[in-house]
């Protein structure tokens, strides 16, 4: 059975306010909302929500989640080579890839990363959405 929810939003922990959300405006485009002293990053009808310095939502998880715990996976609808042209034009290395990965949409191709706060992120390439795919399985 299929439950009437969704995915809305996810809490990720950032050391620097400005320097978090240059890299998630400018490197993946997030629009920053303001929260409180800090802000949440959206893209379209997904968010981060953000613990920062100074500031912790409640209530919050048993563990915290502290800069640099993440692991989160985003959609490139371009292709592979494309993610990593845009990585690198901003200074981004890529930690890993491209290999292939199974998401959401299935097989895809996938390079890794890694935030200012060193939380890992993905970018993954479905076939249907860039249909250039040349990294090797």
């Amino acid at each position: 059975m299929t439950l009437p929810i969704r995915f809305d939003h996810c809490v990720i922990h950032v050391g620097d306010w400005e320097r978090s959300t240059r890299f998630y405006r400018d490197v993946l485009g997030a629009e920053a909302v303001p929260v409180g002293i800090g802000f949440a990053y959206r893209f379209g009808d997904v968010q981060l929500n953000c613990h920062g310095p100074d500031q912790i939502g409640e209530p919050r998880a048993r563990v915290p989640v502290m800069p640099g715990n993440s692991d989160l996976c985003f959609t490139w609808n371009g292709s592979i080579e494309e993610a990593g042209a845009h990585l690198e034009r901003h200074g981004v290395p890529v930690e890993l890839g491209p290999v292939r990965r199974l998401g959401v949409g299935g097989a895809g191709t996938s390079l890794y990363f890694r935030d200012p706060d060193g939380s890992l992120l993905e970018f993954i390439v479905y076939p249907g959405e860039a249909g250039r795919l040349s990294a090797q399985p």
